[in-house]
């Protein structure tokens, strides 16, 4: 049926049709469409049901295969497809052209169902596959296979931005190209549709370049640092990969198929190690870096401004683009730090021929003859938002990473800009404080806080929003090197980041898409995506309560759901207890507890054996870092470690931990176990020193403060042979007795990295 729906007239959702139909519930849609409207009546999906399409139309034929497949591996139905029109009567699925929307609007879609069928109707192929997919949510409520019946419901929908996006980084560490498609689809069951790939960086290039075959051949395989770099016979471990032109086309094809656009990310001009190695003569120093490609963080290394290296990045584009059809190519131009600049005499003479006034200037000069070449080929240049500093080409897109200051300054200049701020935008952050996170940044950044984030904030002038196309959630995988960890940072969050980008602020809310979140971790679990269960677990905490008991406090990471809680050894239900206060129980109790939404439960069971070993022991993830300078949740790098590496939580610049509170009356027996990093950071133009203690021994040693980290020193144990030992080391001492209750300060006395030892974890036993 035709209908005419402009994008600014969005009708809120309208739910009093609900007492219609009172046996249904509001289905769970995510994100939550613009308009929807129960009816009375359903229909039956099952293996008897046809999908039609038009005759000779090849797009809405490529979505109903789209449909037909997922629905098969998700929900084991297998129906036909049509090209003849429906017979009389049939129950059947209907996809439509629809004609009378206008030209803005090729992303809405309207979808009815009702006892005599469904039916989805759209301009464009991307209307009508956002239809498909929310078909496919109706008929994916919960984790059953089979035939499933579908409420009656009329549903008008369109998104509120034209950009909704995640950055994957296959550099500092590789992606499986099945690993590339699971993302996608994982995207495309959420309606996001842009990919940003981020293919070279300083630690590789991960693209194959047919003109420069170095750029991989040299490059895209590595030795990691520290014990992960070697085998147990100390010769290197190389570890890496790229993706040929042809996967990267299947890749794109693949992404196309599902309505979402791949943009590379070719960095300049800084970022450029790994092609510098390759060829020397890019840089600006003229010889290879001196550093290798395993460290983390900024380097130093630029691309010289010579005629040649704009022929090699101009030629590099002319590839790229051969491979990616998308609209915008991003450039970087971030972190591009400039003491190499400042020091060549090459440089400077040219900064002086162009009437530049300095080096950021030089850098705006740069990004625009890059620029220049992407617009006479067609493109237009995107980049992160240092490529505001010393003026802007005309046409170009600011992303906005350091905060929002950049999309405001890029709308007020009449820029179109997507909003992608560090901290809450980047997925490279911990979910929570469990010890279960993966590795990554220290921070904590919640799903909730990802769904309240604001993507069309009021720094930003009602007359300039129109510049907003919309937001994109990154992930960096410095410290995620498997694909299974950067599926886990990735979602559930991702899905909080469509919901805001697609759907209008008065048809959504937390409690709404708290409520719909079961269905949609159905969904994921059923595409085979392996999200994050981590936040959901309850954290707990002990506290002595006499002789042979302890306090057992849980603590939600999420305002959603309720923790259950057996204690008996088996798994608790949803009829299993609340926990609604503090539990005191007798040592040798396993408790276990899950949390359950209206009766779905969330993450997984947890099962702990109350013994006083646990009651004294911390892990790095439940004590304080001292200074929060630069926290990291890290994995130790040993490969002699049996089953899985240690994940320590620590401050790479200050590694302080701090035990709050400790009843130190009696003194303390004491057993800690440390691990030793390999320092591999580039700290850019300032590096600050690392802040340990200074050391009494060769070795270094393990220390305790009283109070303060300058307070008194009450233990220091030697760290000895253990810097020889690999993997996680045990350490024994005692901390002698002081009266009342004292802050505990725990550090390192060492000489600078790079090897840093770090706290796995620390018992006190009281004597």
């Amino acid at each position: 049926m035709p209908f005419a729906f402009r994008k600014g007239l969005i009708i809120s959702a309208c739910f009093a049709a609900l007492a219609a139909a009172p046996t249904w519930a509001t289905p769970a849609l995510t994100p939550m469409p613009a308009q929807m409207t129960l009816g009375e009546g359903a229909f039956s999906l099952s293996d008897a049901t046809k999908i039609h399409v038009p005759a000779g139309d090849a797009e809405l034929m490529s979505v109903a295969t789209w449909l037909r497949d997922t629905l098969k591996e998700t929900r084991g139905l297998t129906l036909e497809i049509s090209e003849a029109a429906p017979a009389q009567g049939e129950q059947a699925i209907r996809l439509n052209r629809i004609q009378t929307l206008v030209a803005e609007d090729n992303e809405a879609y309207h979808l009815s169902v009702s006892n005599e069928g469904v039916t989805i109707g759209a301009v464009n192929r991307a209307g009508a596959f956002y239809g498909a997919v929310t078909l496919w949510q109706l008929a994916t409520p919960d984790a059953a296979k089979g035939a499933v019946t579908l409420p009656a419901v009329s549903i008008f929908d369109t998104p509120r931005f034209r950009w909704r996006g995640l950055m994957i980084d296959s550099v500092r560490h590789f992606q499986s190209v099945e690993e590339i498609k699971r993302i996608i689809d994982g995207m495309a069951s959420q309606k996001l549709n842009v990919l940003q790939w981020h293919l070279t960086d300083d630690q590789g290039w991960r693209l194959e370049i047919r003109a420069y075959p170095d750029l991989t051949g040299k490059t895209a395989f590595r030795q990691e640092a520290g014990a992960a770099g070697m085998d147990r016979q100390g010769k290197p471990l190389m570890y890496g990969g790229f993706y040929t032109q042809d996967q990267a086309r299947d890749i794109v094809a693949y992404a196309l198929a599902r309505n979402i656009t791949v943009v590379p990310e070719i960095d300049v001009p800084g970022h450029a190690t790994a092609a510098i190695t390759a060829y020397p003569e890019l840089g600006t120093e003229g010889t290879p870096p001196k550093q290798g490609l395993s460290d983390w963080g900024v380097y130093p290394n630029l691309y010289n401004v010579k005629d040649s290296t704009f022929t090699f990045i101009d030629t590099v584009l002319d590839e790229v683009m051969d491979i990616f059809p998308s609209e915008y190519i991003h450039v970087g131009g971030d972190e591009a730090i400039k003491p190499q600049w400042e020091a060549s005499p090459e440089i400077q003479a040219k900064m002086k021929a162009l009437g530049l006034k300095n080096e950021m200037e030089l850098q705006s000069w740069f990004i625009g003859r890059v620029g220049q070449h992407l617009t006479e080929k067609g493109r237009r240049l995107i980049g992160w938002d240092e490529i505001l500093e010393g003026g802007i080409a005309p046409d170009a897109t600011v992303m906005s990473w350091r905060g929002i200051d950049g999309a405001v300054a890029a709308a007020k200049l009449g820029h179109d800009t997507v909003l992608s701020p560090a901290p809450v935008l980047y997925l490279n952050h911990r979910q929570s404080g469990s010890s279960d996170e993966p590795p990554g940044r220290g921070q904590i950044i919640t799903l909730k806080d990802a769904y309240e984030f604001n993507p069309a904030p009021d720094e930003i002038a009602p007359e300039a929003r129109r510049h907003i196309l919309g937001l994109q959630g990154n992930i960096w995988t410095e410290h995620a090197r498997t694909d299974e960890r950067v599926e886990r940072q990735v979602f559930p969050r991702m899905v909080a980041f469509a919901e805001i980008g697609w759907s209008a602020p008065d048809v959504r809310s937390w409690q709404g898409f708290t409520e719909r979140l079961p269905a949609d971790l159905n969904r994921l679990a059923a595409l085979g995506i392996r999200y994050d269960q981590a936040p959901f677990d309850a954290q707990l905490s002990l506290t002595s309560a006499g002789a042979a008991k302890v306090t057992a406090t849980l603590n939600k990471v999420l305002e959603l759901g309720e923790v259950h809680y057996a204690t008996g050894g088996d798994a608790p239900t949803a009829k299993s207890p609340v926990y609604t206060e503090p539990l005191n129980l007798p040592l040798g109790t396993k408790l276990t507890t899950q949390t359950f939404l209206n009766g779905q439960p969330l993450g997984q069971p947890k099962s702990y054996l109350l013994t006083r070993p646990l009651l004294e022991t911390r892990v790095s993830q439940q004590l304080e870092t001292c200074a929060g300078k630069l926290v990291l949740n890290l994995e130790d790098d040993s490969t002699d470690f049996k089953g899985d590496r240690a994940m320590i939580l620590m401050d790479i610049l200050n590694p302080c931990w701090i035990w709050r509170k400790a009843d130190t009356s009696k003194g303390f027996e004491i057993i800690v176990h440390i691990a030793d990093f390999p320092f591999n950071f580039q700290l850019g133009n300032h590096p600050d020193p690392v802040k340990v203690d200074t050391p009494t021994t060769l070795e270094g040693e393990f220390n305790i403060h009283l109070d303060t980290c300058e307070g008194p020193l009450v233990a220091a144990l030697p760290i000895g042979k253990a810097i020889r030992h690999g993997g996680l080391v045990e350490l024994r001492g005692q901390v002698p007795a002081v009266a009342g209750l004292h802050d505990l300060c725990l550090t390192f006395a060492q000489k600078a990295p790079p090897v840093q030892w770090a706290l796995k974890d620390i018992r006190f036993s009281p004597k």
